[in-house]
C-alpha cells in the first residue's frame, strides 16, 4: 500500500506569507524589550547583526531547498549532505526550539486578548483551534496566514506612525556601547527572523520549488527587515532604550507615549493577530520537520502518517499540540525566546555547513556567505543568556543520548 504524500498546492505568495507571517509575529511584539535591556541605545545595531546572520542563513537554505525539495528543511539537508548525525541534530533543535516559540506564541496571544487570570486557558485554547486549522490542509494554513499578515502590516503601520508622532524619549546614543549586550541582543533578535524556516520546512508543498524557495526565502527576509526597522526606531524615539526594556509591550506603550488613545486598541489587536499568525505557521513547519524526522525513524514512526484526503501529518500535528499545551500551562514568556533562539541558532549552523559543502554545480551564492552564518550562529548563541545556553546544551545532549541508544537497541535486535 502506498503512503499518502504531501501535495505541492503552495505558490511564491503562500510562501512569502507563511514566512513573512512567522516573522512578525515572532518578533515585533515581543523580543524588543529584552533586546532593548540588552543593548540599550544600541538595540538597532544588534537588529542588523541579527539581519546579517540572518541573511547568510536564509541563503544557505534557499540553495539547499532548490536541491532538496522535500519536507524537513536543515534536517533533511544535513542528513543529505552531511549524514544523518548532523540532520539530525538540525531536526532535534528545530522541533524542541520552536515548540517552544510556539508556546510562546500562544502566550503573547493571551497576554494581548485574555482577560487577567485567564491567560493560560486563552492561549490553550488558541493552540487547540490553530492546531485544527492546520489539520484541515495546507492550503487553508497559507489562505489563513494572508489574511493574518494583512491585518499585522495595518495595525504596525499605525503604531509606527504614533511611535514617531510621540515626543523623542531619549537620544539613540545615549548609553554607553556594550559588545557583549549588543550581541545578546542580536541573538535575542535573531528569535524574530527565524520565520523564513517555515518556507523550507514547506519544501514538499511547494509549487516548482527549484524555483518559488530561493525566491520566496530572501523576499520574505527583506520585508520582515524593514519592518523591524522602521518598528525599533518608533519605539525607541518614542520610549527611549530604558522605557523600551521595561515595557511588556513596547509598541501599545509607544502609541500611549503619542496620546493616541484610539490607536492602543488597534495595535492589541495587531499583536493577538501576529502572535495567532506565527502559531500558524509554526504549528505546519513543526508538523512537517516532525514527519520527515519519523519517516528516518529518528522520532517514533507513528508520527510519519499523512492524512489520505487532507495531505497533512496529521498525527504530528496533534502530538505537537498536545505538548504546547502541556508546555503553556507552565511556561515563561521570555524565558522561552532565548531557549529558541538557542535551538534555532544550532540548527541554521547546520544549515549553514551543509550549503558550504554543496558543489559548484548547485551553488547560487558564495561560500563566504555560509562561513558568515555558521560564524553568526555560534556567536550569537553562545551570547544568549546563560540559562538559555546551558538548557540548550542539556536538551541537545538528551537528544544525542536518546538516538545513540535508538541506535545501540536496533544494533543487538539485528
Amino acid at each position: 500500500m502506498t503512503t499518502p504524500a504531501l501535495a505541492r498546492r503552495l505558490g511564491l505568495g503562500d510562501a512569502v506569507a507563511i514566512g513573512l507571517g512567522s516573522m512578525i509575529g515572532a518578533g515585533v511584539f515581543v523580543v524588543f524589550a529584552p533586546a532593548a535591556a540588552a543593548a540599550g541605545s544600541w538595540l538597532l545595531v544588534g537588529l542588523a547583526i541579527a539581519a546579517v546572520v540572518a541573511f547568510g542563513n536564509a541563503t544557505s537554505s534557499a540553495q539547499l531547498a532548490a536541491v532538496h525539495p522535500v519536507a524537513g528543511g536543515a534536517y533533511a539537508y544535513g542528513r543529505a549532505e552531511l549524514g544523518a548525525w548532523w540532520g539530525y541534530l538540525a531536526g532535534w533543535c528545530f522541533v524542541i526550539g520552536k515548540t517552544a516559540s510556539c508556546a510562546a506564541m500562544a502566550l503573547a496571544f493571551a497576554a494581548y486578548v485574555a482577560p487577567p487570570g485567564w491567560e493560560r486557558p486563552v492561549a490553550i485554547l488558541a493552540v487547540a483551534l490553530l492546531a485544527g486549522v492546520n489539520l484541515l490542509g495546507i492550503t487553508r494554513t497559507a489562505l489563513a496566514t494572508q489574511v493574518i499578515v494583512v491585518i499585522v502590516l495595518a495595525c504596525l503601520a499605525v503604531g509606527a506612525a504614533a511611535g514617531f508622532a510621540a515626543p523623542t524619549a531619549a537620544p539613540l546614543a545615549a548609553t554607553a556601547f556594550d559588545a557583549h549586550g549588543v550581541l545578546q541582543a542580536a541573538g535575542l533578535l535573531f528569535f524574530a527572523f527565524a520565520g523564513y524556516a517555515r518556507i523550507a520546512t514547506l519544501g514538499e508543498e511547494v509549487r516548482d520549488p527549484a524555483r518559488t524557495i530561493p525566491r520566496a526565502i530572501p523576499l520574505a527576509l527583506g520585508l520582515a527587515i524593514v519592518v523591524y526597522a522602521v518598528v525599533g526606531l518608533a519605539v525607541l524615539h518614542a520610549l527611549g532604550p530604558e522605557g523600551a526594556a521595561r515595557s511588556a509591550a513596547p509598541l501599545a506603550d509607544a502609541v500611549s507615549a503619542a496620546g493616541w488613545g484610539w490607536a492602543e486598541p488597534v495595535v492589541r489587536v495587531g499583536a493577538a493577530a501576529a502572535a495567532l499568525g506565527a502559531l500558524l505557521a509554526l504549528i505546519a513547519g513543526i508538523g512537517r520537520t516532525a514527519l520527515a524526522m519519523a519517516r528516518e525513524d529518528d522520532l517514533p514512526r507513528f508520527l510519519a502518517a499523512v492524512h489520505p484526503r487532507r495531505h497533512v501529518p496529521h498525527r504530528a500535528e496533534i502530538a505537537l499540540a498536545l505538548a504546547v499545551i502541556a508546555i503553556v500551562a507552565f511556561a515563561d514568556l521570555r524565558g522561552a525566546i532565548g531557549f529558541s533562539s538557542f535551538g534555532v541558532l544550532l540548527y541554521y549552523l547546520v544549515a549553514n555547513l551543509a550549503a558550504w559543502r554543496q558543489g559548484e554545480a548547485v551553488r547560487r551564492y558564495p561560500r563566504w556567505l555560509q562561513v558568515v552564518g555558521a560564524a553568526g550562529c555560534v556567536a550569537l548563541a553562545l551570547a544568549l543568556p546563560w540559562q538559555s545556553v546551558v538548557g540548550g546544551v542539556v536538551v541537545v545532549a538528551v537528544g544525542v543520548v536518546y538516538r545513540a541508544v535508538r541506535l545501540v537497541i536496533e544494533r543487538r535486535a539485528e
